[in-house]
């Protein structure tokens, strides 16, 4: 952790539900919280091995207990309204109560309209925007009893910009799908004490998601410990110091006083990729 250096209000016995954290960046936040001795929910659907994709809701949810927070894996697909009303049902069974939702699960297709199936486009809709509306339906009642509620969607700054839909329609409207959410929530909320803001990394983040999609270094990119960071430093800040924000990681951090970012490249000898969606 880069962050030791900034006094910060710790997660300590806050209740974290972490979508898709059962790998890369939802389990390097999920880690960061548990740090600070957080109880940390695995909502994800991962439950047995998968040899392309390192990682189980079992195996983070182990990591969880070992970096000092509590863990509750549970497998949940966040397309079914059963699977997260029963996840949140048993996060406040076992907690009491939830007082931050990340919206991190995300699916990706980097296709035009001719190269993408109905079938891909369809669960990128669902899991993104549907999917980050959904959990944020169901944790609210929640949120709204918490001393210092958040919701923290991993969505980029919203844009019309042609350049960053022509490529890729269908993935373009499933990220912005879960912006215009966090837009709308914020805005629905901004007089109720919840937090509800939106983080996205200025450089792409080196995950084993990413290894499945062809053509990107991973050298290039950075690791998913920037984003832990950045979000730790939005989630102990008080939740009626800022919603509806679009924050950056590199700028979250800056604010914070880092001023070396070298520590979070895959290779820091390499020119570092830019992400999707910033000018």
């Amino acid at each position: 952790m880069i962050l030791d250096d900034i006094d910060m209000t710790p997660l300590a016995g806050k209740t974290l539900f972490i979508t898709g954290a059962s790998r890369g960046i939802g389990l390097a936040i999920a880690l960061s919280a548990a740090r600070d001795g957080a109880n940390i929910v695995i909502a994800a659907k991962s439950d047995v091995p998968n040899p392309k994709l390192p990682g189980t809701i079992h195996s983070a949810a182990a990591a969880v207990e070992a970096a000092g927070g509590k863990a509750l894996a549970i497998k949940c697909d966040i397309r079914e309204e059963d699977n997260v009303h029963a996840a949140v049902a048993a996060t406040v069974a076992r907690f009491g109560g939830i007082d931050i939702l990340v919206n991190n699960a995300s699916a990706i297709w980097l296709r035009g309209a001719l190269d993408t199936p109905m079938k891909r486009f369809d669960l990128m809709q669902q899991v993104n925007a549907r999917g980050s509306f959904l959990c944020a339906q169901a944790c609210l009642p929640h949120l709204l009893k918490s001393s210092n509620p958040h919701i923290l969607t991993l969505a980029p700054p919203p844009s019309l910009d042609p350049k960053w839909w022509a490529p890729h329609t269908g993935y373009t409207l499933a990220k912005m799908g879960m912006s215009f959410v966090t837009l709308g929530l914020a805005a629905e909320f901004a007089g109720k004490g919840v937090a509800i803001n939106a983080l996205w990394p200025r450089t792409i983040i080196a995950t084993d998601a990413l290894n499945m999609i062809p053509g990107i270094p991973t050298n290039r990119c950075r690791k998913p410990e920037i984003l832990a960071d950045a979000a730790h430093a939005i989630l102990t800040q008080p939740a009626r110091a800022a919603t509806g924000r679009f924050f950056i990681d590199e700028d979250v951090l800056r604010e914070s006083g880092v001023s070396d970012f070298s520590g979070y490249a895959v290779d820091p000898a390499q020119p570092l990729l830019p992400d999707l969606f910033l000018d």
